[in-house]
């Protein structure tokens, strides 16, 4: 019996060697996909990379923080002689201070106690919360700092402290602030202990343990 010749766009007489044809380039269109897929995502991670970098770099020149990126110096707020009364920090969640050297600036944590007012650092016995906090070590050379709150400039001194009085009402106000409430005072005098937990307080500026 004659056979009748295929046409050009007869589905059926081409299906099936389609079907082979695909099935024969599977291990090399899958590889083709991968590699396609393993591209798109090294651009993503590229541009992603790009992004942080000029955003981190943009930072550093900033009049301040930028959210939780170090800033650059302050070059806006009114400049306070004389410290307030420091009551008024007791609910604030936040506030920004710059070192004098570096130059450099951030937000933090405040805790407020019988107009005494200090700042804690945490992580501090890690390798990362070293890499990524060193503003602690230079306030330990150079304590000298600005407070900025409510746009004004108060010109103060960090020093740290290890043993003081008022060290449990501390810890416990850095608790009901930031940690839930708990009692967690033993837990913080061991990481005071530990060198986990640092804390500075923010004392008027003394030039001469500058």
């Amino acid at each position: 019996q004659h056979q009748r010749a295929p046409r050009p766009f007869d589905i059926g007489s081409h299906s099936g060697n389609l079907g082979r044809q695909i099935k024969r380039n599977h291990p090399r269109v899958a590889q083709d996909l991968m590699q396609a897929l393993f591209k798109g995502l090294a651009y993503l991670l590229g541009t992603l990379v790009v992004a942080a970098a000029i955003t981190i770099a943009a930072a550093r020149f900033a009049d301040g923080p930028m959210e939780m990126l170090a800033g650059g110096p302050f070059t806006s707020g009114e400049s306070v002689d004389q410290p307030p009364a420091w009551a008024f920090l007791k609910d604030y969640e936040t506030v920004e201070f710059q070192l004098l050297e570096p130059a450099r600036s951030r937000t933090t944590w405040i805790v407020e106690h019988n107009n005494r007012i200090f700042i804690p650092c945490g992580y501090m016995d890690s390798t990362l919360g070293r890499l990524w906090k060193q503003w602690p070590l230079q306030a330990e050379q150079d304590g000298r700092a600005i407070l900025r709150v409510d746009g004004k400039l108060y010109e103060l001194q960090l020093v740290r402290i290890m043993e003081d009085p008022a060290m449990d009402v501390v810890l416990s106000e850095l608790s009901r602030k930031y940690l839930g409430g708990g009692d967690l005072t033993a837990e913080g005098r061991r990481q005071i202990a530990e060198e986990s937990l640092w804390i500075f307080e923010l004392t008027p500026r003394n030039e001469a343990r500058s």
